[in-house]
C-alpha cells in the first residue's frame, strides 16, 4: 500500500481506532492496531504556559458498581442508620471515628486510610452527587465522566488536555525530522489510562490517552515475528520525512514514532521495582505501574486506575463481606502507593480523587445487600490536601424516595481539583462556573 496514496491513510480513518491498520501487523506496532484510539495526537505535548503546574499530576481512581458510601463513612451517630442496616450496619464500636461532633466515622477496613487521614493526607466530601440523580450503572458513570447532567459529550479529563496539554515542542523544530529520539511525546503521554478500554472520562477532542492493561504487550508485535524487522522499523519511522509537513506520510510516519516513544518510555519505567511492597490485588498493580511511570520522570499529567466489584445487591457483609474486601483493598493500595512516592520525593506532586457512580439506597434489601442508590463521598488524597471532614452529610429523615439527597455537586469538586491544583480554568472545561470546593490546605 502506498504511503502516499491519500486514500489509503487519513487522520480521520487513523484517529477512528486505527481500522485501517488491523492487517498491518509486520508494518505497524500492535500498540498502534489496537490502541490507536488510545494515542495523543501528532504535537500533542505538555504546555508551558504561564500558571500551570507543569510538575503536578492527578490520579483518578474509579470505584466501578456503585459503592455503598453509607458504610464506607459510616453515621454512628445517626440511629435512622441502624434501623434502617439491622443486619449490615457497622457497630459503633469498630468504626474509626472521624468527627465525633456530627458522628462520622470510617469502615474498619479503612485503617490504612485512617492513618492517612490523621496525618493530614486525606480529605472526605460528604454528600456528593447530582440533581435527578440517575440509578443506571452506564447513565450516571457517564454524566460524572463527562460532567454533564445528559451525559453526553466530551470527557471531563479530556476536555481538561484539549484546553492544557496541546502544543509542540521539540517536533516542531526538527529534531524529530532530523531522526532523533526525541518527538512530541517527549516526557511521556499528557495521560495514561490502565486498562483495555479508554475510559470516556479521558476522552477528547484533540488529545486521547494511552491506554494499556498491560506494559508486556504495549510494544510493536512485528519482533514476535522476525526480530531483525525491528531495526528496519525503527529506521522507518526514524528517517526524515521528505514531504510536507501535513501530509499523511507524515502524520502516519509521526504518530507511529509517538506511539513507540511512548511504548518505550513506559515499559522501561514499569520494569523497575516498587520502592515500597504493595499488597497483591489488581488496584495496588496499577497504582504501582503509575507510580514506576512517575518515578521514571514521566510528564503525564492525568493516571487512571479502576477498582470494580461494587455492585453489592446481595451478601455485601458488614465488617467482613466483599464490601469490606473492597474498601480494604482501596485504602491499602493508596496507602502504599503514597509510601512509594514518599521514598521517590514525588508525594508532594500527586494528588489521588477517589469517586463512584452512585451510592447505596439507605435500607439494606432483603438479600442482605444494598440497591442503586444516590450521593455518596469522595476522597482526595496527599499531603497537599485540606484535611478532615467537609460538608454536611445528607439527612436520614428527609429521603428522596428512600435515597439520600445529595448535599455537594461532584461538579464543584471537579472544579476545586482543576482551578487550584492544576491551574486550568475550570468553567471552560464544565462549561460553566461551578464554586471550587477548598481542595488544597496549602495554597
Amino acid at each position: 500500500m502506498d504511503l502516499h496514496d491519500s486514500k489509503a491513510y487519513t487522520r480521520r480513518a487513523f484517529l477512528g481506532r486505527g481500522v485501517m491498520l488491523a492487517s498491518a501487523s509486520i508494518a505497524a506496532p500492535g500498540f498502534v492496531q489496537s490502541a490507536a484510539w488510545g494515542l495523543p495526537s501528532p504535537g500533542a505535548l505538555l504546555t508551558s504556559l504561564a500558571g500551570v503546574p507543569e510538575d503536578r499530576a492527578l490520579v483518578v481512581v474509579q470505584l466501578s458498581g456503585g459503592n455503598d458510601g453509607l458504610n464506607t463513612v459510616v453515621p454512628y451517630g445517626m440511629d435512622e442508620y441502624y434501623r434502617a442496616r439491622r443486619a449490615i450496619g457497622i457497630s459503633k464500636d469498630r468504626v474509626l471515628q472521624l468527627d465525633a461532633r456530627q458522628g462520622l466515622g470510617l469502615h474498619p477496613s479503612l485503617a490504612p486510610m485512617k492513618e492517612m487521614y490523621d496525618a493530614g493526607m486525606c480529605s472526605v466530601f460528604q454528600g456528593v452527587g447530582y440533581p435527578n440523580p440517575n440509578r443506571s450503572h452506564f447513565k450516571s458513570m457517564d454524566i460524572w465522566h463527562t460532567a454533564d447532567t445528559s451525559g453526553t459529550g466530551d470527557g471531563w479529563i479530556g476536555r481538561y488536555l484539549d484546553n492544557e496539554c496541546v502544543g509542540f515542542g521539540k517536533g516542531e523544530s526538527g529534531g524529530f525530522e532530523k531522526g532523533l529520539v526525541e518527538s512530541p511525546t517527549d516526557g511521556g503521554p499528557p495521560a495514561i489510562s490502565i486498562g483495555r478500554d479508554t475510559p470516556l472520562a479521558m476522552q477528547g477532542r484533540k488529545i486521547n490517552p494511552v491506554s494499556f492493561e498491560s506494559a508486556d504487550v504495549f510494544r510493536w508485535l512485528g519482533e514476535d515475528h522476525d526480530r531483525t524487522l525491528k531495526g528496519d522499523y525503527d529506521q522507518l519511522n526514524r528517517r526524515e520525512t521528505q514531504g510536507a509537513a501535513t501530509s499523511n506520510e507524515a502524520f502516519l510516519t509521526k504518530t507511529a514514532l509517538d506511539a513507540q516513544v511512548s511504548s518505550d518510555m513506559i515499559r522501561k519505567a514499569v520494569a523497575t521495582q516498587p520502592l515500597v511492597r504493595y499488597p497483591g490485588n489488581d488496584l495496588a498493580r496499577q497504582l504501582a505501574m503509575i507510580a514506576q511511570m512517575i518515578r521514571a520522570g514521566l510528564k503525564t499529567r492525568i493516571y487512571y486506575a479502576t477498582l470494580g466489584g461494587f455492585d453489592t445487591h446481595a451478601g455485601q457483609g458488614g465488617t467482613n463481606g466483599r464490601h469490606a474486601q473492597l474498601l480494604g483493598q482501596m485504602a491499602s493500595s493508596i496507602k502504599a502507593f503514597y509510601e512509594d512516592l514518599k521514598e521517590q520525593g514525588n508525594d508532594g506532586r500527586v494528588m489521588t480523587l477517589t469517586f463512584s457512580e452512585f451510592g447505596r439506597r439507605v435500607s439494606q434489601n432483603a438479600s442482605g445487600g444494598t440497591d442503586h442508590g444516590t450521593a455518596a463521598p469522595m476522597f482526595l488524597f496527599g499531603p497537599m490536601v485540606r484535611p478532615g471532614v467537609h460538608g454536611t452529610h445528607p439527612s436520614m429523615n428527609d429521603l428522596d424516595g428512600g435515597d439520600l439527597k445529595h448535599t455537594l455537586d461532584f461538579r464543584h469538586v471537579y472544579a476545586g481539583v482543576l482551578d487550584t491544583w492544576m491551574g486550568a480554568d475550570s468553567e471552560a472545561i464544565l462549561s460553566r462556573r461551578y464554586r471550587p470546593a477548598l481542595v488544597l490546605g496549602k495554597s
